[in-house]
């Protein structure tokens, strides 16, 4: 997973059906209240599961991977729908793995999705097959004047280019609003369309905010016709919005992408640190047998983390037979939340067997009541992680050189 709908993927028919819901004044005022989030203290794996004997390598099942970006925007109008297309999200990428540049996805009626990108971007066709209903086409395009900057005003956009039928399609988007933005933080739920995804897909938009309608102009032209943005039917901070959303600040990750081959082993920094590439892994000790109690990831200076309790056994000590399980929890900023699940992992022979599941879901840490009704109402918010399952079949035949086999797939 790279590049798919890094925004809230369900349109504005969801959101009018949830508007009716949310002018109910029982639900809003049961909901108001903020819930709280407690964790259970750490307990050490019991000393039963290990042999007497094992390897010095230290492995880990599980890897955390980041996705750069710059920043995102995604535009709706699907209550007035072209003949091909919905909604345009441009993305912008400056980094060493991306190149430089722009890219629109062009979110399409029959749910799948074309890339327009500039020349300078570095992009696998691949990665997009779990966009939608998956990916039609990519193609080049200049994107000439393009740009997409946030400032205190809000969005400032503009994009233009000739799709696959020849048609001009230009897009701008200034919003010159005086009152000040309040955004807040979201995990959004691109997984939930996801039928064969190859990791789990976490997508942190930190100052999440969408469009205001007042002191805007947003238009959208395909080829020659005007076409009308879609409005989020509820008031937001005492006002109107368009349903057009964006974060200037995302943090894209995956949990445990799909692999097959050869393990590396953690390269130990310290008596209670090691790392792979990136990937920093806390250590604990426990009556001599090291285990992971953290994995964590820093990207432009905010740092996204997976704790397990208890943590993950060394995987070379385990006793044939073995068994434990055990329950993580992944947090970045505050504003985004929490998603929280469990694993279980067991011995027999050589091979050893070990699953992930984000049962408990995402938590999200926010105060505005409309977020929290809508979090409430709209259940695919965090709901959706709950319906992932990995399993990984590790191949301790040699120790100095672990195999592994993983998938994921959706439970329903």
């Amino acid at each position: 997973m790279k590049h798919q709908n890094a925004l809230p993927s369900f349109g504005l028919k969801t959101f009018m059906t949830l508007a009716a819901i949310g002018l109910v004044a029982v639900a809003l005022f049961f909901f108001y209240t903020r819930s709280t989030q407690t964790e259970a203290p750490a307990r050490p794996n019991p000393s039963e599961i290990y042999a007497a004997d094992g390897g010095d390598r230290l492995y880990s099942p599980f890897s955390l991977q980041i996705d750069p970006m710059e920043r995102l925007l995604l535009i709706n109008f699907e209550q007035d729908p072209d003949e091909i297309y919905v909604g345009f999200e441009p993305q912008v990428f400056d980094d060493p793995v991306h190149g430089r540049g722009m890219l629109v996805i062009g979110w399409r009626v029959d749910g799948r999705v074309d890339v327009y990108h500039q020349p300078g971007l570095i992009l696998d066709p691949a990665t997009y097959d779990i966009a939608g209903q998956g990916l039609a086409e990519m193609v080049e395009r200049p994107f000439t004047d393009a740009y997409f900057e946030v400032n205190a005003a809000g969005v400032d956009a503009y994009f233009a280019f000739d799709d696959l039928l020849g048609r001009r399609i230009e897009v701008t988007v200034q919003e010159r609003n005086a009152r000040p933005r309040k955004p807040f933080g979201l995990l959004a739920p691109m997984g939930s369309a996801a039928a064969s995804p190859s990791a789990l897909p976490l997508v942190f938009l930190h100052d999440f905010y969408f469009v205001r309608q007042g002191d805007t102009n947003l238009s959208i032209v395909v080829d020659g016709q005007v076409r009308r943005p879609d409005a989020l039917p509820i008031p937001l901070d005492g006002m109107r919005m368009h349903f057009t959303r964006y974060s200037p600040d995302p943090l894209i990750a995956t949990l445990n992408p799909a692999y097959e081959g050869p393990l590396a082993p953690l390269e130990r920094t310290g008596e209670q640190e090691a790392r792979l590439g990136d990937l920093v892994f806390d250590l604990v000790d426990n009556q001599g047998r090291t285990e992971i109690v953290q994995m964590r990831r820093t990207f432009k200076q905010r740092e996204i983390a997976v704790a397990f309790n208890p943590p993950l056994p060394h995987l070379l000590n385990l006793a044939d037979g073995a068994e434990t399980s055990g329950t993580f929890t992944l947090r970045g900023d505050p504003s985004v939340g929490t998603v929280t699940g469990e694993y279980r992992i067991k011995r027999a022979g050589s091979s050893v067997e070990v699953q992930l599941t984000p049962g408990g879901g995402w938590r999200p840490n926010e105060s505005k009541w409309e977020l929290r009704f809508l979090y409430w109402v709209a259940s695919v918010f965090k709901q959706w992680p709950k319906t992932y399952l990995w399993t990984g079949s590790l191949d301790l035949t040699d120790p100095e050189q672990v195999t592994m086999q993983s998938t994921w797939r959706r439970t329903e």
